[in-house]
């Protein structure tokens, strides 16, 4: 674990030195926030959202960054058009499927995206990916509903893992990590990341960053969920008594911050 800790931190320094470009289609509640993450990590961000420049943008970009927050149906073909060409090309797509489970619109997105397209990364919470999974349940909106807290996070995540190869992501208070084969669970993050919109879309766009850069889509997803948890965490202690727009702006302070020796002093990671 020791050596794994080491490499992931490694990629710290990489994306910095590299600045992939990532293709975000994101929402507009977090897009603001998404591309600044982004950029915190050393990556450039590109929001383009138009599907007839789909093809042009992915063709310049490391990374595909889907997410479902304020869907639309202009959206769903961008997403269609851009993840074809990612697929074409062989550049990883991230999939958030933020509030799957709550409309048939979603729903229905959220299979069609899977049926149409080669994802790399999935991530969301325990609702969401609970959904993916085939299970029943539900959300509040887009978070996650106390009445499936008792669902099995580890389990959801590696069912979801094998059902379509991909890395699963669940964000809570532990995240899980899944390739389907292997499995971690990361104890780093602090409450405030809850009262705070769009820390989940951040998480994401941190994802494609180090996707467009890792060697292994699984050690992209673990060392992009640590980063986030542990800038929570420094997050909290230089502005947590502050209150929350504080909160975010340390948040992203603290991912632009990151050093990769604090990465290894601070991350928890635990193979299950």
């Amino acid at each position: 674990m020791n050596e794994f800790i080491k490499d992931l931190s490694l990629l710290i320094t990489k994306v910095r030195e590299t600045s992939p470009l990532i293709h975000s289609i994101t929402n507009n509640v977090t897009i603001n926030d998404c591309a600044n993450i982004i950029l915190a990590i050393g990556a450039s961000p590109i929001m383009a959202d138009d599907e007839n420049e789909m093809e042009d943008i992915v063709r310049l970009s490391s990374a595909l960054v889907l997410n479902l927050g304020t869907l639309n149906n202009n959206t769903i073909r961008a997403m269609v058009r851009a993840g074809k060409a990612a697929n074409t090309l062989g550049i990883p797509i991230v999939l958030d499927p933020v509030g799957a489970g709550a409309s048939t619109l979603r729903n229905s997105t959220v299979d069609s995206l899977f049926s149409q397209l080669n994802i790399d990364i999935l991530r969301g919470n325990l609702s969401e990916i609970s959904y993916c999974a085939g299970l029943q349940v539900s959300t509040k909106g887009v978070d996650t509903s106390p009445s499936d807290y008792d669902k099995d996070g580890i389990a959801v995540a590696q069912t979801v893992a094998k059902k379509y190869q991909c890395v699963t992501v669940i964000t809570g208070a532990q995240d899980v990590i899944s390739d389907g084969k292997r499995t971690v669970t990361i104890d780093n993050g602090n409450p405030m990341m809850s009262r705070v919109t769009g820390t989940g879309c951040m998480a994401t766009a941190l994802t494609g960053a180090f996707a467009g850069i890792s060697n292994t889509m699984f050690s992209a997803a673990v060392v992009s969920i640590a980063v986030m948890g542990i800038a929570g965490e420094t997050a909290y202690e230089m502005a947590g008594n502050k209150g929350t727009a504080s909160f975010r702006t340390a948040l992203i302070d603290s991912v632009s911050c990151m050093e990769a020796s604090t990465f290894i002093k601070k991350v928890r990671i635990h193979e299950k």
